[in-house]
């Protein structure tokens, strides 16, 4: 049997999981983060990406946060996100939308420093959800093929 540890992935909306997992790994802010049981206490920012859950051997969960903070204890991880989605219920064209009007709010001549530091966080949150849909989908079509 692994060795294995809680985690909880909370957002303002609610507990999105809440399980017993083998390994998390997460967008730090530094990079990724890989987490294991008996794991050295942690406290850290995230920044919007993929957050990979292994729950067995044979079964990974994959979710979008928009950023947040990761506190990892010896034998629970806690990541609390404005938001955060399962992979799957991401929309891929609100995303898409969502990138191309910050690109274009940032391409504006007339923008302040505040809409343009606005459009630049909506940027990096479309291009983390498109990144963690293609990223879902290229591991799906590798598990059909193997």
């Amino acid at each position: 049997m692994a060795v294995t540890m809680h985690a909880n992935i909370v957002s303002a909306e609610g507990q999105i999981f809440s399980g017993t997992v083998e390994q998390l790994y997460a967008p730090g802010i530094m990079g990724e983060l890989g987490i294991y049981p008996r794991h050295t206490q942690l406290l850290t920012h995230l920044k919007p990406g993929e957050v990979r859950v292994v729950v067995s051997d044979n079964h990974e969960e994959f979710f979008y946060v928009s950023g947040g903070i990761l506190e990892v204890q010896p034998h629970v991880v806690t990541l609390l996100a404005d938001t955060a989605l399962r992979a799957k219920d991401i929309d891929a064209a609100a995303a898409e939308e969502a990138r191309r009007h910050a690109e274009e709010m940032m391409a504006g001549s007339h923008a302040s420093d505040f809409d343009f530091a606005r459009a630049k966080a909506e940027l990096a949150e479309a291009v983390a959800q498109l990144k963690t849909i293609e990223d879902l989908r290229r591991k799906m079509k590798g598990a059909r093929h193997a």
